[in-house]
């Protein structure tokens, strides 16, 4: 049973059972017969499909956007935003999928050689809470515009954001068993990964889930495309705008509740500008309100679990037992509701608790380096690699460093985000593949190559 609880008051919601292995059995089956037509579905008539799928979620943007804030605890205007990113990014292909699937000609002994790109069949999106219709999107528009059909097995705690991403799909009139929504627990999954007709998996989480199910697909053969945890560093340096960098690094914090795996988790201060900065990085968390995530003027809600609140605590206060400083926040809050304040640690060093871990939630943690180099070396003090800034009036010193950050994206001067036209993954334990861009759309595709007669020269 799926129980999905409303963590700004504690409450029960709603229950939704889960699908029986019949039932189960008859998804994959649907995917796998729907694929046999599908797959012969012009690009046209793909595009024509996920724009209708886009303009859908801008029309009930409002609805869409409740069911998160109610079942995860998204304010209610970042989940408007993220309706209209997910919207984005099944646009993206539809304008962009046929260019990036584009024959390509290679020369070779043949009278004319190329490679192909063609779909594999169903693939699993294994999916999490924190971006319930942004993450389901990124996993199923480049995957249906390629020619494939999806099975989506999305977290228990968000259920009608599941049954909602599918019922899009069925809204306006997409062949049955194009994309699906599986109710099924971790040990399903185990089925769908293992039966014949499902080719690939795509999944967003912990690296211990990642380590999990790339164990299995391998066991399979089948391909994987991982994004997992991150620890992500944002370096700032003496030369910086401190304003600025101040200003986007607090949202880069606190977007989500903090709970996004590419938000600022480690800002590694140069020390002639570490106190300056830290005033100023203050003064923009200290403003922030916190509250009801279906108040128009709320920045931070709930943490979506009361058990993912409680380990954010014990980071905070094993961090403080450990020689950091707590300038604001790190209280349990009383009353009903998950929600944990925004929280400044400073003079944090790399073996303490939250450098140490991925932080989950309002945490700004704030580390002092002696040089440029010493902050390159704290940023890559890391088991994670997946997103990174810096923050320099020296652009191309920047760049140049940006080869030797181990992390799948850097961003300079800026906040780092995921966009569809851009490619997005890790390294490390951030797992590996890429999401969004034209690489993505190249990890669930079979590169035929085809090779015609008669060879040159003969």
């Amino acid at each position: 049973m799926f129980i999905a609880t409303n963590p700004a008051t504690g409450e029960e919601l709603h229950r939704y059972p889960l699908n029986d292995n019949a039932t189960l059995s008859k998804k994959i089956d649907q995917a796998a017969e729907t694929f046999k037509s599908w797959r012969k579905t012009t690009f046209e008539e793909r595009s024509a499909l996920l724009r209708k799928v886009a303009r859908f979620m801008r029309d009930d943007e409002e609805r869409l956007a409740r069911l998160m804030t109610d079942e995860m605890g998204k304010p209610i205007v970042e989940a408007r935003g993220e309706v209209q990113k997910a919207a984005w990014c099944a646009e993206h292909y539809a304008e962009k999928g046929a260019e990036y699937l584009a024959p390509v000609t290679l020369p070779s002994d043949a009278t004319h050689s190329y490679v192909q790109h063609l779909p594999l069949g169903p693939v699993l999106g294994i999916l999490p809470w924190n971006a319930p219709f942004w993450l389901a999107f990124r996993f199923c528009a480049p995957a249906i515009m390629a020619g494939n059909t999806c099975l989506m097995k999305h977290d228990p705690h968000v259920p009608a954001c599941a049954e909602a991403i599918a019922e899009v799909f069925e809204r306006v009139g997409a062949p049955a068993g194009l994309m699906q929504n599986l109710r099924i627990n971790n040990e399903q999954v185990e089925t769908v990964l293992k039966h014949d007709a499902v080719q690939a998996v795509s999944l967003t989480g912990s690296s211990a889930a990642g380590s999990a199910v790339a164990s299995l697909a391998a066991s399979q053969i089948k391909p994987a495309v991982l994004e997992l945890g991150g620890s992500d560093p944002s370096l700032v340096f003496s030369d910086a705008d401190l304003d600025e960098a101040a200003k986007t690094l607090a949202l880069s914090r606190i977007i989500n509740a903090g709970q996004s795996c590419i938000a600022a988790k480690r800002i590694i201060v140069e020390a002639p500008v570490y106190e300056s900065f830290i005033e100023k990085f203050y003064a923009h968390l200290s403003a922030l309100k916190m509250g009801d995530p279906a108040d128009e003027t709320t920045q931070v809600g709930p943490i979506a679990r009361e058990d993912l609140r409680d380990g954010l605590h014990r980071q905070v206060t094993t961090t403080v037992k450990q020689g950091g400083r707590c300038l604001l926040g790190g209280e349990m809050p009383e009353g009903p509701g998950y929600y944990y304040p925004v929280t400044l640690l400073v003079d944090v060093t790399p073996e303490m608790q939250v450098s140490c871990e991925e932080t989950f939630g309002p945490i700004a943690v704030v580390m002092k380096a002696e040089s440029v180099e010493h902050s390159l070396e704290i940023a890559n003090d890391t088991i994670y690699g997946l997103a990174a800034s810096v923050w320099t009036a020296d652009v191309a010193l920047a760049e140049r460093m940006s080869r030797d950050i181990e992390a799948g994206q850097v961003a300079i001067n800026g906040i780092v985000k995921t966009d569809p036209r851009l490619p997005s993954g890790g390294v490390k334990r951030s797992g590996y593949g890429r999401e969004l861009g034209p690489h993505g759309i190249m990890e669930f595709v079979n590169a035929q190559q085809v090779w015609i007669g008669p060879k040159v020269g003969t």
